[in-house]
């Protein structure tokens, strides 16, 4: 485990996990599932994919994984949230059934099923702040969407046509990021790939810290 190969887990409880393994291993990292509190406390990061976002709020209770994943979510491990995990890592939600938890961390309000039911989805191309080249390609399916941010989170994509042209779709805190759609069905790892770079980064300043301590 290395700055430079980071160990980046999947949370496997929901959604697609394979896609989102195969799109972190093409852009360097170690990849691994994640069911079992004991697989979390071995990864440097964590991917929450898609699916049910109450379904998945339940499941992590059911799996004992709801509060040590919250703590080192606070402790400062980066995430990446893409449509229920997007949910999952907001710190407010708008349309959330009664009971329904979410991890936090990010300092956004998220409206689930923004975009409409499943006969709703589609596709559209994105510029995202950090990535270069040609826009994304972005999947949307029964997505959310950012309804507003708080001053520490930053907005990397909107919509940039169609009805919802404006509506917020990418944001990064710090080390967590997040997207309204699915990077991982497209075969272009690039979201992946920001991720990967934001986990070094943070290695990287916890490796310092540790040094800066060492040398006290």
């Amino acid at each position: 485990m290395t700055p430079t190969s980071p160990t980046v887990g999947v949370l496997a409880l929901q959604g697609d996990v394979p896609e989102h393994l195969a799109a972190l291993r093409e852009a360097g990292a170690e990849a691994v599932p994640v069911r079992r509190g004991r697989e979390l406390a071995a990864v440097d990061a964590l991917v929450l994919p898609g699916g049910e976002s109450t379904t998945m709020d339940k499941l992590l209770r059911a799996f004992d994984l709801f509060e040590p994943l919250q703590a080192r979510l606070r402790a400062g491990m980066p995430a990446y949230g893409s449509c229920a995990g997007m949910i999952l890592l907001a710190d407010r939600i708008l349309g959330a059934i009664d009971g329904q938890r979410t991890l936090g961390g990010l300092d956004v309000t998220v409206r689930r099923n923004a975009f409409g039911r499943q006969v709703d989805s589609f596709e559209t191309d994105l510029a995202i702040e950090g990535i270069d080249g040609d826009p994304v390609h972005a999947v949307f399916i029964r997505a959310p969407w950012v309804e507003s941010v708080g001053p520490q989170a930053r907005v990397l994509a909107r919509v940039e046509t169609g009805a919802a042209a404006g509506r917020i779709v990418a944001v990064r805190q710090g080390p967590l990021l997040v997207t309204s759609f699915h990077p991982e069905v497209t075969g272009d790892a690039r979201v992946h790939r920001l991720f990967v770079d934001i986990v070094r980064e943070s290695l990287s300043s916890s490796g310092r810290r540790e040094s800066s301590r060492a040398e006290e």
